[in-house]
């Protein structure tokens, strides 16, 4: 099963603004359903020669092969340098040698270096694509530097824009753009692409990736598992937890992480464990750790539910404290501090 096909409603929806394209499109959607893989189908449907009777690229032609050679004349994608280098070591703030961490962002030159790109005729007379990814990603300089493209749309250019949070942009974007929500794959359809993407248990990653299959396979594999299963070994302590000592080994295991932005998924998790702790103090199943469901069953017994539920609406705040420069360790004996005083001593 493609990818795509988990998306079947959302590809006939974009089909059907074929024949009358917008000047610019938002697709949103809870992140890790496949909504850029969704956008790059439609790009490269737009700029091959021969598409197929279902509206998709065909893989043959010249088109097509500049883009899957990255070279496509009329195609320009924009995404954080850290997000096109997530499989490389970036270390710390700087590495050993001397090169700068890649930035999270979409840079205001990125933006800019379109203007040439606008403002010349496109290759055959066709298409012309502009893919931005996370468009959350652009801070309010960039955004506004991409505002004036969308002002002033010109003839046969597409702004694609896919985002996991469209809250975080500007109004003045969105109003823009029309709106394209994906909305989350049933759950046969996510475990039956997992199975054959080799996913094996595809149930248990689905719930902890909250339904997203693509998280599900990132989550499966083992270059998360680490920060993940170092999270898990902390938090399954419950009242018996060192906060300090926690603090200091997910401190490290952060560090080590090449993936960017360890901290707010880490945050990100810790809202899910919380939130399974919510359901187990009230009597209902887990929704999200599905093989630690006893232990959080047995944890909830000795939880203050008060204060569980103001730890639920603080992970809120420590989420957006990760996008800020901080000290993870401090950082982190907060988190662990606050999860501590959940419990109530026997």
């Amino acid at each position: 099963m493609k990818l795509i096909e988990l998306h079947r409603e959302a590809w006939a929806q974009l089909g059907a603004r074929r024949a009358q394209l917008p000047h610019s499109l938002l697709i949103s959607g809870q992140r890790g359903i496949g909504k850029f893989a969704l956008a790059r189908h439609f790009a490269e449907s737009l700029l091959c020669e021969s598409p197929t009777a279902s509206g998709q690229a065909c893989g043959a032609c010249a088109a097509c092969g500049w883009l899957a050679q990255g070279n496509h004349p009329d195609f320009r994608l924009l995404q954080p340098d850290a997000l096109a280098e997530a499989d490389s070591d970036s270390g710390e703030a700087v590495e050993s040698g001397g090169k700068k961490k890649p930035s999270v962002q979409i840079t205001i030159a990125q933006v800019r270096a379109l203007d040439d790109f606008l403002h010349v005729g496109t290759h055959r007379h066709g298409a012309r694509v502009i893919l931005i990814n996370p468009a959350e990603a652009m801070n309010r300089s960039t955004a506004n530097s991409l505002l004036k493209s969308l002002e002033e749309p010109i003839a046969g250019t597409l702004f694609i824009l896919v985002s996991s949070e469209p809250i975080r942009l500007l109004p003045t974007i969105r109003s823009r753009c029309q709106l394209l929500p994906v909305a989350q794959p049933s759950r046969d359809r996510s475990e039956q692409w997992l199975s054959q993407a080799g996913v094996g248990d595809a149930a248990h990653w689905l719930a902890l990736a909250g339904g997203s299959p693509l998280m599900a396979v990132d989550l499966a594999g083992s270059e998360q598992r680490e920060l993940l299963d170092a999270l898990l070994a902390q938090l399954a302590r419950g009242g018996r937890i060192d906060a300090l000592a926690a603090a200091a080994a997910l401190d490290r295991v952060i560090k080590a992480e090449k993936r960017p932005a360890p901290l707010k998924r880490m945050i990100e998790w810790s809202q899910k464990w919380v939130f399974d702790l919510t359901l187990a103090s009230a009597g209902l199943p887990a929704r999200y750790f599905l093989a630690q469901a006893q232990a959080a069953q047995g944890l909830a017994k000795s939880v203050d539910t008060a204060k569980l539920l103001a730890l639920s609406r603080k992970t809120i705040q420590y989420k957006l404290q990760c996008e800020q420069p901080l000290n993870s360790r401090l950082f982190l004996e907060e988190f662990f501090l606050s999860y501590a005083a959940l419990f109530r001593s026997s």
